[in-house]
């Protein structure tokens, strides 16, 4: 059994989905509080959720990671107990914070179920932690980012070799995540780090590698807001027609933005993607998510005994793959910093 002094617990961090129609719309007024967004729009957008009954797929898939990581500790002789909290969505996770501080907690490891550096990704969880905390008697130690961590390449790179195995030589990859606003991007990591565009850069680099695709995209989905106001492109319907017109035939779509299944990949990708690749007759294959692939799971156990030996004063080691450095545990005060937030963030 490895160390994991001081954790007594850990937390799995997310975003949270209805589970029933009558949830839908209340839970994207959770969302887009503040934003000024009519409940009309929210009724159109909540047409996602309605074709798949109103249930968002990501609790369940919460709910089987939280059973692996469960398992895999118990495996290998962990004793910390695996509580779940979302920032949108029952189980809060304030009511979950309270309920571990009953349960006599009070250092908790918080793996967050998004890789990658921006304020949605990364500052939003963190202002949200901090809040879940507050006046409390715990400590909320947010794991790092995962990105280039082999637990999560090595799952994705997988998944596209099984999926290139039965496509045509020819197939072409295309990487997408979730676009954001360009000043978002700017500065995810710090003031002008543009991380958030680098990390997705270098994965989608390492997998292609990987399977011997040197060729590969970087797309976009699930872009909102204003169009006045500047996001991440292109847009994976569009790059689509775009591939087809230059002779493109067939093409694997890697959900890299993605840990699973979420809405974004059940609509933006096997829904709305896929009937665009029809239209143009592209043969289509979308790629499976990390989801709870063995490995995936294992580096959740690796993070939490990694940051239990850094908190204790030790030199741990950090895997990572490729060219960039393992992120760091704390994120900076300036860290995707959001002009529009004043709130209080764990850092």
């Amino acid at each position: 059994m490895r160390d994991t002094a001081p954790f007594d617990a850990i937390l799995l961090v997310s975003f949270g989905g209805p589970e029933h129609a009558d949830e839908v719309v209340p839970f994207l007024e959770n969302v887009t509080r503040g934003k000024g967004i009519p409940r009309e729009r929210l009724v159109e957008v909540g047409e996602h959720y309605f074709g798949f009954g109103g249930r968002s797929p990501i609790n369940d898939a919460n709910r089987a990671l939280k059973a692996g990581i469960e398992a895999d500790l118990a495996a290998h002789g962990v004793d910390l107990p695996v509580y779940w909290g979302n920032r949108n969505w029952d189980p809060y996770l304030r009511e979950t914070v309270e309920q571990m501080v009953a349960d006599g907690h009070e250092q908790i490891a918080c793996f967050v179920t998004s890789a990658y550096s921006s304020y949605s990704g990364c500052r939003q969880y963190r202002e949200d932690l901090y809040a879940a905390s507050e006046g409390l008697p715990v400590r909320l130690h947010r794991l790092r980012h995962y990105f280039n961590h082999p637990g999560f390449v090595e799952p994705v790179t997988d998944a596209v070799r099984s999926a290139l195995a039965e496509a045509p030589a020819d197939t072409r990859l295309v990487f997408v995540t979730h676009s954001i606003p360009t000043s978002m991007n700017e500065a995810s990591g710090g003031p002008g780090a543009f991380a958030y565009e680098r990390q997705h850069q270098e994965v989608a680099r390492l997998v292609a590698a990987a399977v011997g695709h040197a060729e590969h995209d970087l797309v976009y989905c699930s872009r909102s807001g204003p169009p006045q106001v500047p996001w991440l492109e292109p847009d994976v319907n569009d790059h689509l027609e775009k591939l087809a017109a230059s002779g493109t035939e067939s093409v694997a779509v890697v959900p890299i933005g993605f840990i699973s299944d979420h809405m974004e990949v059940v609509y933006d990708l096997d829904t709305e993607a896929s009937a665009t690749a029809e239209r143009l007759g592209l043969r289509y294959v979308r790629v499976d998510t990390p989801d709870t692939a063995p490995d995936f799971i294992a580096m959740v156990r690796d993070l939490v005994v990694e940051r239990a030996a850094a908190l204790r004063g030790e030199e741990p080691e950090r895997a990572t793959v490729g060219d960039m450095a393992p992120w760091f545990d704390v994120c900076r005060p300036d860290c995707c910093l959001n002009p529009r937030s004043t709130r209080p963030a764990l850092t």
